[in-house]
């Protein structure tokens, strides 16, 4: 028979802690969104937002074209506010009630704490963008529609939302409070949602033009927006997801030595 040395299987087993420690911590998350009327106030604003852009301000059936274009164009707008109640009270409520420290004297490792909080965070923003599905489903029969599209559009919905969702936990993180989170996370967002804004009203140099584009969000969402997949925006996507990630970690390990 063959014996398996001692240890051995000790980072198999390291991992699947971690799993479950990021699984239960998500799982707590997710339960104080089920239970918070901020989060529920949220949906119907996110819900509203985009109708009313699409129907009031599109003016959508009198363009007479089978595209949802301006429907998901919303969605960067309607992030500046959705992202910041979702994400303020990760860790400026944590840090509030005290238990942020006891949190980081508990055996869980920084990427745990954070991961689980980006789930939870991630499984409310994608609840709300499933409640947005039915309306696609109404209109899809009305006209010749690409499905391939708007599941494009869907994609590039929840990876704009995961990037600014990972930066709203940043943000959270480095606040004293759920208001100062918020309008920071706000602020920023605006920012980094509407910078690209300034290549269209200003005649900027090129190279100019090109790297605040680079840094707009919303910039990189206009593909998916287009339904095109392009590799580049994937990736900036992934990238910053992971980056602020990271960089919370970081925040967190500072709070745990300081």
């Amino acid at each position: 028979m063959k014996t398996i040395p001692a240890g051995k299987d000790k980072p198999a087993a390291h991992a699947s802690d971690g799993l479950r420690t990021i699984g239960a911590l998500a799982r707590k998350e997710i339960y104080s969104y089920s239970i918070s009327g901020a989060f529920y106030g949220t949906a119907v604003f996110f819900l509203l937002f985009v109708n009313i852009w699409l129907f009031y301000f599109q003016h959508y059936f009198a363009m007479d074209a089978a595209t949802l274009r301006p429907y998901f164009a919303a969605f960067p707008l309607a992030f500046i506010i959705v992202i910041p109640v979702i994400t303020m009270k990760s860790w400026a409520e944590e840090r509030k009630l005290g238990s942020l420290e006891l949190l980081l004297t508990m055996p869980f490792s920084e990427w745990d704490l954070v991961l689980g909080k980006f789930i939870a965070s991630f499984s409310a923003l994608a609840a709300m963008l499933a409640l947005t599905i039915p309306l696609p489903l109404s209109i899809i029969p009305l006209g010749n529609f690409d499905a391939g599209v708007i599941a494009g559009e869907y994609l590039g919905a929840l990876l704009l939302g995961a990037s600014a969702i990972s930066l709203g936990l940043l943000l959270s993180g480095c606040s004293r409070s759920q208001g100062g989170a918020f309008l920071g996370s706000a602020v920023t967002l605006l920012a980094v949602m509407l910078i690209n804004r300034l290549t269209l009203s200003f005649n900027l140099p090129q190279a100019l033009a090109e790297c605040i584009n680079f840094l707009s969000l919303s910039f990189h969402f206009e593909s998916f927006s287009k339904g095109l997949i392009d590799s580049r925006d994937l990736a900036f996507f992934i990238i910053t997801t992971g980056l602020f990630l990271f960089l919370n970690t970081r925040v967190l390990l500072f709070r745990k030595w300081r």
